[in-house]
């Protein structure tokens, strides 16, 4: 919503504050809203970021990272050993029930390990789990994870993306059923999934006693999607809504003024990138299969402006394809990029397209950022026509190779290794569209490594080749503003993950 259709609605709305109660507080639910949805609400088979809020709402890990300090702590594994470079061995605690009163025993563990790195399971990012080989039954709570090889982050990864399901129940519901009823061990319960609408949970009133992130305070959650910004901002006005994030900057500073909201902003991992098409995949005479085109396009873009005007508050511009706070991310190895439209004319012309060229440019989320990008491509010749699908459908055509130029985000499923961020896009994963063969052995070297010089060694290699070839064009990281309540208390955290378990009525 611009400026101009904000004050209207601030206008429209503005009687109701002086007498208007917000009903959720009474009824203990908790209303909160964003634009998108994931496809599948099961956490292996959805890789958006509203479907890892719901993975930790309902599901629970064998480890837990605390936020505020970053320590590893006991969740559904009360213990563990490192046996070999390559083995782990877990306590599984005792006493935790599924939400159906089904008891958590090795099994699910065993199982769930298992299934994640099975062929047939559709696991969408499997950066996550392929690092893992297998799991086998040492005894009812006792569970040892085999390695494919060491991988030094394999606590960040339990603690973060390896939630635990019933094997029984997921064995009989499968996929298709599960994701319809799923059952966790998180701290609440899906009550239903509307397709378009949302998903509506309630506390879980058997979570184990002992869980480090304690009980509930909220008895009620209620996801809403709402696609529309001025719709979700209209309707945390009106009460309809009692959290919203995303919000831009100039929307934030107009709600910092409405009765009853609180607005905060904080610096994120997640990150925004250009991936271009490096192998010519989606056309044969692609122009991003020339390096001087690709670094042309790096120079268009005015990075600063982006994150400074647009994005705002902590957001700074990025020159490296991975966070800045990932173990292993250097930024001084990438090749600076400097907002420079008279050198990527040069660049353009040497190239051999002297009057630019026409392009689509493919993007699920933050239209306006996409719009601001269009104009800089614009301005040194490349006519980008934007083409704006949902995230499974662009995911699908990524994949695919038919996407000369896209806009992505990224927040590494919060995982605070370079594993998560380019060991995702560059090691061969489906997610690969560059498929450089020294760059996936860098980063597998990196992954596989115990010595954690070798692995930044490594990992600098990567960086660097991927930053001289122009395969990314790293743009920022995010920093989000968040409107909500004020009858609400709420933090956010750098890893933008909304801790709901956390949070409480005033």
């Amino acid at each position: 919503m611009g400026i101009k259709g904000f004050a209207r609605s601030a206008v429209l709305l503005g009687m109701f504050f002086s007498t208007f109660a917000f009903a959720d507080k009474a009824n203990d639910t908790l209303v909160y809203a964003s634009d998108s949805e994931p496809e599948n609400i099961s956490p292996y088979h959805n890789d958006l970021r509203e479907g890892v809020v719901l993975a930790r709402l309902a599901w629970d890990n064998l480890v837990y990272r605390d936020p505020d300090t970053g320590e590893y702590k006991p969740m559904l594994a009360t213990a563990w050993k490192q046996v070999d470079d390559s083995t782990l061995d877990f306590d599984i605690r005792q006493g935790v029930k599924f939400q159906d009163g089904t008891p958590l025993t090795a099994d699910d563990v065993v199982f769930t390990l298992n299934y994640v790195v099975a062929p047939d399971s559709k696991v969408v990012t499997v950066q996550n789990v392929s690092w893992i080989g297998s799991a086998e039954k040492l005894g009812d709570f006792k569970v040892r994870l085999h390695m494919k090889k060491p991988f030094p982050p394999a606590l960040e990864y339990l603690s973060n993306a390896v939630p635990i399901f019933p094997k029984a129940y997921f064995e009989k519901v499968g996929l298709a059923g599960y994701s319809k009823q799923p059952i966790g061990t998180g701290p609440y319960k899906v009550v239903s999934v509307v397709a378009g609408e949302g998903v509506t949970l309630v506390r879980n009133d058997d979570y184990f006693k002992d869980s480090p992130q304690g009980m509930p305070h909220i008895k009620n959650l209620q996801f809403k999607v709402i696609p529309d910004a001025e719709t979700r901002t209209a309707e945390l006005m009106t009460g309809a809504v009692d959290w919203i994030w995303r919000v831009a900057p100039d929307q934030a500073e107009q709600l910092k003024q409405m009765p009853n909201l609180s607005v905060v902003s904080g610096g994120t991992m997640r990150i925004g990138f250009l991936i271009l098409d490096a192998r010519g995949t989606s056309s044969e005479n692609s122009p991003m299969k020339n390096l001087k085109v690709r670094q042309a396009i790096n120079y268009a873009i005015n990075r600063e402006g982006l994150a400074s005007q647009l994005v705002g508050g902590e957001s700074k511009p990025l020159q490296v394809a991975c966070y800045p706070a990932q173990f292993g991310c250097d930024p001084s190895v990438a090749t600076v990029y400097n907002y420079d439209p008279a050198k990527a004319k040069a660049l353009l012309k040497e190239a051999g397209y002297p009057d630019g060229f026409e392009t689509e440019i493919f993007a699920y989320r933050d239209r306006d950022y996409v719009e601001a990008i269009i104009g800089n491509l614009r301005a040194v010749g490349i006519k980008a026509n934007l083409r704006y699908l949902k995230y499974a459908a662009l995911r699908d055509q990524q994949r695919g190779g038919h996407v000369p130029i896209s806009f992505q985000a990224w927040g590494s499923f919060s995982i605070l290794d370079t594993s998560a961020s380019a060991g995702t896009w560059f090691k061969g994963n489906p997610d690969d569209n560059i498929k450089d063969p020294q760059v996936q052995g860098w980063l597998q070297t990196a992954d596989n490594a115990l010595d954690p010089e070798v692995r930044k060694a490594n990992y600098r290699k990567a960086l660097q080749r991927i930053s001289e070839q122009a395969y990314w064009t790293p743009l920022f990281n995010y920093s989000l503003n968040y409107a909500y309540n004020h009858d609400l208390q709420f933090k956010p955290y750098p890893d933008e993950l909304p801790r709901f378990v956390l949070s409480r009525w005033n």
